[in-house]
């Protein structure tokens, strides 16, 4: 059950994240920037239209501040966003969330909202999870590369 305090505890965690307070009205954006292929990803929306709608906070960070409900470990193992209302969401539905916010992957959100897909793209997602690391593995063979120790946060 969340209350007003855990909501506002929430903000004030994230803030300290986040290179301004207009940033606070953002959806937040966690990823495992230690993996090579989630780097790719996650390079490729910041540098998408409407990108700067979205806080990106690389979760692999030793001193990165996630809010009382969200743990490092949990954040690594999942995609997860947190709404500017502070409703934590993972998987699927997160990935939803992000392609709304960026005009050139709204279609993506569209056909995801379509009546009964969002289960599907939330068990495919479930599936490619155990074959994360060694899709990793092979992004870097190619080239991929983890987000630098520190990045700036956006």
């Amino acid at each position: 059950m969340r209350s007003g305090t855990a909501d506002t505890i929430v903000m004030q965690a994230n803030r300290a994240d986040m290179e301004n307070t207009d940033t606070l009205a953002r959806a937040t954006v966690y990823f495992d920037g230690a993996c090579p292929l989630c780097s790719v990803e996650i390079k490729h929306y910041k540098a998408q239209a409407g990108s700067e709608q979205l806080c990106f906070v690389d979760a692999s960070q030793a001193d990165v501040c996630l809010g009382p409900d969200l743990d490092a470990r949990a954040a690594m193992r999942r995609f997860h966003v947190r709404r500017p209302d502070g409703t934590l969401i993972s998987g699927a539905r997160a990935f939803v969330a992000v392609w709304q916010t960026l005009p050139g992957w709204q279609w993506a959100a569209r056909l995801a909202r379509l009546l009964g897909a969002t289960p599907f793209l939330e068990l495919g997602y479930r599936l490619f999870l155990p074959v994360r690391p060694l899709l990793s593995k092979v992004a870097a063979r190619f080239g991929a590369k983890p987000m630098p120790q520190h990045s700036s946060v956006r």
